[in-house]
């Protein structure tokens, strides 16, 4: 088997500082390589959102938890499995985010809605194609809808 290496492409520059569960409303920069050529971003800004994926740097690869557990250890909601969360506690500690591209100023990608924080390694984005997003009809229990009330909402 081989194993991917893989190298970051930008970093996290600005919006939040610490991880928390709720409250992603900052704005923040994706600081693309200054070693890559203005064309990679070429026609992105006529994109509304990206998928960007990108590296809990600040996770321990100790706290990667290969059990079924309830959602933010809360007893309201059910054991699921590693692979039921999207949190860091996952074997590569990797996670995807659907930001709004707000603007593109040179290898900046300025966008809100990214709930990774300063200094957060991108180790990939690409446009959100609506006809790539899921097809049909989608399904989930209730506890992601009751757990991420918040999420977006700015802190009270």
């Amino acid at each position: 088997m081989t194993v991917l290496q893989i190298t970051p492409i930008g970093t996290v520059v600005g919006g939040r500082t610490t991880p928390t569960d709720d409250h992603w409303t900052e704005h923040a920069i994706i600081r693309l390589n200054a070693d890559y050529p203005l064309e990679v971003v070429q026609g992105l800004e006529d994109f509304s959102h990206l998928v960007v994926v990108w590296h809990f740097h600040q996770a321990s690869p100790d706290d990667v938890a290969l059990h079924a557990r309830s959602p933010r250890n809360d007893p309201r909601w059910p054991p699921t499995g590693t692979f039921a969360h999207r949190n860091h506690r996952r074997p590569n500690q990797l996670a995807q985010s659907f930001p709004r591209l707000l603007k593109v100023d040179g290898l900046d990608l300025h966008v809100t809605h990214l709930d990774a924080i300063d200094g957060t390694p991108i180790y990939d984005l690409a446009p959100y194609f609506a006809e790539m997003g899921p097809q049909g009809e989608t399904r989930q229990p209730a506890w992601p809808t009751e757990m991420l009330t918040h999420y977006w909402e700015p802190e009270a």
